[in-house]
């Protein structure tokens, strides 16, 4: 068994980030990246040179899952699609697979940042490559610069669901609610375009400078690159104390006003949207946790993101003696907050209303250390860049309930994407 060694030093937070922004473009690093000052704030952790990886196929069980994850030491990255998610459920698509079902690496080296120490550690058996690392850090020190973003095209993309099909589709949606199907919903479009010269971990670099949130990934599987920007943690198991932080309520603004607060939490349907999805991820983590330690704290919580202020909650619990981070999190994905309720029912419509689709969107970015420590996040305000293509997609969607307006559903899509459809401003 190698031996590993640790290098630890004090660095600023833009300082880790030029480092993995270098080691990302030089030794093809895959990160989660976080900042400060949100609920769902998170270590960033940066891996570096794949020495094993696990890709999912449709036959890829929870035990094989465990087995790459748990059988070795060492911090485990990696994504889960919303389309294995389906598989788990059992609901078949017709829709190409034209996104991998989910894809994890072990790596040779892993560098972490505390955000709360300003301590950047670095782990590696290999002492060459640790050295190496550390001569990478020290040079990034001096870097912490806004990259250039090329390529930024200004044509509009090609949408799955425009105006007046999204509008049609919540419409149809509230038909379902009535009907009894389904009492909430999330419907999402897809946003696509034509990038040839987009060099996509410039822009994921910029986008994390001008429009922070707490779970920021960039992962290479194929020739797709994740560029994930999600402010929503989905569950965070810590030496077995289970979180997790449903994002339900949203509210635009252009200048930050304490009173959007009373009107963001003061609003029935918010209140009811968030209320139905606390209530459905308190059953879905039940099963896992010990007997009467499931608990709601800071119920209708807000933070802003991206110029839209944002309501959760925290879902509390204690997973069971006898399950470990991937039994709760396999029986819970994909998140409900992006799903609806009762969720089969409601990822069976979305399927049928939605014509692209989601591959990771809506599924989750994982780190995932042992059996009782992982965290991860719910993979919205998310993009994918193929380099085969040169396409670039992005998705945004919006929870629809009983008393929801379908023009005003459209716009809080629309907000929700705003990051992406502003590219020259990045």
């Amino acid at each position: 068994m190698s031996t590993h060694s640790t290098f630890s030093t004090s660095i600023s937070r833009d300082q880790f980030d030029a480092f993995a922004g270098r080691l990302a473009r030089e030794m093809d690093a895959d990160m989660v990246l976080s900042s400060p000052g949100y609920p769902a704030e998170t270590t960033s952790v940066v891996g570096v040179n794949p020495v094993n990886e696990l890709v999912f196929s449709a036959t890829t069980t929870t035990d094989d899952i465990k087995a790459f994850c748990f059988s070795s030491a060492g911090v485990t990255l990696g994504f889960v699609s919303y389309t294995y998610g389906m598989m788990l459920r059992r609901i078949k698509s017709h829709k190409p697979l034209d996104f991998p079902l989910g894809h994890l690496k072990k790596y040779a080296a892993v560098a972490e940042y505390d955000g709360e120490t300003g301590k950047t550690t670095i782990t590696s058996g290999d002492q060459a490559l640790l050295d190496d690392l550390t001569q990478q850090l020290e040079t990034a020190r001096a870097s912490d610069t806004t990259p250039f973003v090329p390529g930024l095209p200004t044509a509009p993309p090609v949408v799955s669901l425009d105006r007046a099909h999204y509008e049609a589709g919540v419409r149809e949606t509230l038909e379902r609610i009535l009907s009894g199907y389904t009492y909430q919903l999330n419907l999402s479009t897809k946003f696509s375009w034509d990038y040839p010269d987009l060099d996509p971990l410039a822009l994921f670099l910029a986008l994390r400078k001008s429009h922070p949130a707490p779970f920021y990934a960039w992962f290479n599987s194929g020739p797709q690159r994740i560029l994930s920007t999600s402010p929503e943690r989905f569950l965070r198991v810590s030496n077995g104390h289970v979180l997790s932080q449903p994002i339900k309520g949203t509210l635009q603004f252009e200048e930050y006003s304490p009173t959007l607060v009373d009107r963001l939490t003061g609003s029935p349907k918010e209140d009811a949207e968030l209320s139905m999805i606390v209530d459905l991820i308190r059953n879905d983590i039940s099963a896992n946790c010990a007997y009467g330690s499931v608990r709601v704290e800071n119920h209708k919580s807000v933070f802003a993101v991206d110029n839209l202020l944002q309501m959760y909650s925290d879902v509390h619990g204690s997973l069971r003696p006898d399950r470990d981070c991937l039994d709760l999190f396999l029986d819970a994905f994909p998140g409900g907050s992006i799903t609806g309720c009762p969720k089969l029912s409601s990822m069976q419509i979305i399927e049928e209303l939605e014509p692209h689709s989601r591959g990771l969107y809506c599924g989750s970015v994982v780190v995932i250390r042992d059996e009782k420590n992982m965290d991860s996040s719910i993979a919205i305000r998310t993009a994918v860049y193929n380099t085969d293509t040169r396409q670039l997609d992005s998705f945004a969607g919006s929870g629809i309930v009983v008393d929801s307006n379908p023009a005003n559903e459209y716009q809080e899509t629309m907000a929700k994407a705003d990051k992406f459809l502003t590219l020259g401003d990045a």
